[in-house]
């Protein structure tokens, strides 16, 4: 592929990214980080970054105004090309700073769709795509014709977080006047939805000129809710190749990427399949690459790096230049990931051929199996994650604000 000599404002509020500052530097563009002052230490690949520029922040949070004002002063000596959201968290700072200085790529109302969960909820329920029941934790009385109207549970979660973080399953009517009674000003900043119970599934895609040019399609273990809140062991692995449920899903997730517009990168999308009627139904999307490790399952089964591919994708310039997947493999693949009471474990026991990746995390235990064998996968995963609750696991409460 032709490079194109780009300058990338790379934005990260966490430790994430590295394989696409990789290939953004071999693509021959110059990479600037910008990331959070609480990251110094970390180890960044160094030799990929050109320069990095570290924002103060307390908890992850950033002063919009100072940042813009930052980029901007570093737009005089710098002529900025590509700016980048490495995390979930970064997406509409990096939207905001594109629109003030009118570069290229997703603007405010577009990353709302990938960012905010109402927003997304209401496009989607727009384009008769199925979502649970919702409402905007707004009007009071739209909201007591909620309950008369929908069955307990519910869930009531902030509109702006990623994942399970804030997330609070209420059981009945009064449980939720009391909470967003605490909540106050920011009870506007939140949604209430139906709680379905069923199996969720993710699909990670590519998506290039409004196509979806590749997507796998995965199923949780465990609920991420469940697992966050409760203490379980995270599991997902790949759906059966040319399975009717992965065509299901590939369809439902190239809807929703439709509706919300997304023109290039990468995304992770997640999916229920409600068990009281067997229907798919649309939870959130995000234009991201999906966290916990997911993209090194898919690469596993795959051969497909999606920072990589990400990075390829935001170098191209011009008609002239066409992104082209490369080819893959389809093999299967599963991983699993847990907190655990040892401070550096001993993963010796997984010893099959078939394991391939192995987290080296102080205080967690993880790796990801492969196999042309979804049967085979399937084994291991049932067999190792046992081993995990029973030798490794530990828990931890989970806050109500995103950390490392």
């Amino acid at each position: 592929m032709s490079t194109s000599g780009l300058t990338f404002l790379c934005i990260a509020s966490y430790e994430k990214g590295f394989d696409f500052l990789r290939a953004a530097k071999e693509l021959g563009n110059q990479v600037i980080l910008l990331t959070s002052k609480s990251l110094e230490n970390v180890n960044w690949p160094k030799d990929s970054i050109d320069e990095i520029f570290f924002i103060p922040d307390e908890n992850k949070l950033w002063n919009m105004q100072d940042l813009i004002y930052a980029v901007s002063y570093l737009a005089r000596s710098e002529k900025i090309d590509r700016i980048v959201a490495l995390d979930d968290f970064d997406v509409e700072k990096a939207a905001a700073l594109r629109e003030h200085l009118r570069i290229p790529g997703m603007g405010d109302t577009t990353a709302r769709y990938f960012r905010d969960k109402l927003a997304m909820r209401t496009r989607a329920k727009e384009e008769e795509i199925n979502v649970p029941e919702f409402i905007h934790v707004l009007n009071y009385a739209e909201l007591k014709s909620f309950f008369k109207r929908v069955e307990p549970p519910y869930i009531l979660k902030p509109r702006m977080q990623a994942g399970a973080i804030g997330i609070k399953k209420i059981e009945r009517e009064e449980q939720f006047w009391k909470i967003i009674d605490e909540l106050g000003d920011q009870q506007s900043f939140y949604l209430l939805e139906q709680f379905i119970t069923g199996d969720i599934y993710h699909v990670d895609s590519i998506r290039y000129k409004n196509e979806v040019v590749f997507a796998r399609a995965s199923k949780y273990g465990k609920p991420p809710f469940e697992v966050a809140h409760t203490g379980k062991v995270f599991t997902s692995s790949t759906l059966k190749r040319g399975s009717l449920e992965e065509d299901h899903l590939r369809t439902i997730n190239r809807q929703v990427l439709n509706a919300m517009g997304l023109v290039k990168g990468i995304s992770h999308s997640e999916f229920i399949k409600a068990d009281k009627d067997g229907k798919l139904y649309f939870l959130e999307t995000s234009a991201r690459v999906g966290g916990a490790n997911l993209a090194e399952m898919v690469e596993a089964a795959t051969g497909i790096n999606l920072w990589r591919e990400w990075a390829k994708i935001e170098s191209l310039t011009g008609e002239n230049q066409k992104y082209v997947l490369p080819e893959y493999k389809n093999d299967h693949s599963g991983i699993m990931i847990c907190l655990a009471k040892q401070e550096w474990p001993d993963l010796s026991q997984f010893d099959a051929p078939e394991v391939i990746w192995k987290l080296n995390k102080k205080y967690h235990a993880g790796m990801i199996v492969r196999s042309e064998s979804c049967e085979r996968v399937e084994e291991l995963m049932s067999d190792y994650t046992q081993r995990l609750y029973e030798q490794y696991l530990t828990t931890r409460p989970m806050g109500d604000s995103p950390s490392n």
